[in-house]
């Protein structure tokens, strides 16, 4: 089968491929390189250079008919949403847009899209939260997330294309971008490796829900696998706070560095912590990388890195 997996040149995009291509499938990465890099993508998987917001990205899914769009491509950082939500929007909402409506007009059978855990429920009013948790979230790029479900239903509704929202936890792992991701277990673990110092936004209390990349990528494939239409949580339904996760962090590169802390940056969430229990139920999904051993797996990646360009696909 033909999956086109956009931002495949991406973190999470490139472990989706990967898992894919395990199993036997026929992968388009479509990403713009703006954030993603050739080296993250297995040589099996051809990489179509194109914004998902421009005429050729919508072409090439009806030249090449795939039968299943792994949708990851977005601006995703949530403290630029903040400064410049027009942009947020253009990207996530009409780059979305001019996918699907290409995918209508196709042959693809299924859209598996890149949600938001994180950040589409807002402040929670329970932990860790359920997908039947009110949606309110406290940024654009929240905002942009939950539009694009909403979008998902309509084109259910309206043309029969089913899809499958993936609700991420904060995801970490293995060729993360510590600088255009903003994910901060990636930016700890490059200036530890690095024997730099690191900084905290805000006093460190606020906590995240860690989940591995490669467990993200195998929840895109379980779900190309599943008849369930909705949205799914995926996550570990683990809270860590930010101070907690520089300390494993510290421990397990050998830094002895203390911390600095800085002002707390808006629209940032004190809590979040999902529950994934209905990805196990419909999908057959549960995390199985713990965050200490995922962490481990992460700095190496990093020394890797540091070592030279030969060993960095990790």
């Amino acid at each position: 089968m033909k999956v086109l997996v956009t931002g495949g040149a991406g973190f999470i995009g490139s472990h989706v491929c990967d898992e894919f291509l395990r199993n036997g499938h026929e992968v388009i990465a479509l990403d713009d390189l703006s954030g993603g890099k050739k080296e993250n993508l297995d040589p099996r998987v051809r990489l179509a250079v194109h914004d998902i917001r421009s005429r050729e990205a919508a072409e090439l899914i009806r030249a090449e008919k795939p039968q299943v769009i792994c949708h990851l491509a977005a601006q995703m950082d949530v403290r630029r949403s903040v400064d410049d939500p027009g942009f947020d929007a253009d990207v996530n909402i009409r780059g979305m847009l001019n996918l699907l409506e290409a995918a209508r007009h196709s042959e693809v059978k299924k859209v598996i899209f890149s949600s938001t855990g994180g950040a589409i429920y807002g402040e929670q009013d329970y932990f860790p939260a359920t997908e039947s948790h009110p949606t309110r979230p406290v940024s654009p790029y929240g905002v942009s997330k939950a539009a694009g479900e909403l979008y998902l239903g309509y084109y259910r509704a309206q043309y029969g294309l089913p899809f499958v929202a993936l609700r991420y936890a904060n995801v970490y792992g293995p060729r993360q971008n510590p600088h255009g991701e903003a994910g901060v277990v990636a930016i700890f673990s490059q200036r530890v490796i690095a024997g730099q110092g690191c900084t905290i936004f805000g006093e460190g209390k606020q906590t995240r829900d860690f989940v591995f990349g490669p467990d993200v990528a195998r929840a895109n494939y379980l779900a190309f696998q599943s008849d369930y239409v909705g949205a799914a949580n995926i996550g570990t339904g683990v809270e860590t706070d930010i101070n907690r996760l520089y300390e494993l962090i510290a421990q397990a590169g050998g830094s002895s560095l203390k911390v600095a802390h800085a002002p707390g940056k808006p629209g940032e969430q004190m809590r979040s912590c999902i529950d994934a229990s209905l990805a196990k139920k419909v999908l057959g999904w549960e995390p199985t990388v713990q965050l200490a051993d995922g962490l481990r797996h992460t700095l190496q990646f990093f020394r890797d890195k540091a070592a030279g360009p030969a060993r960095a696909r990790g």
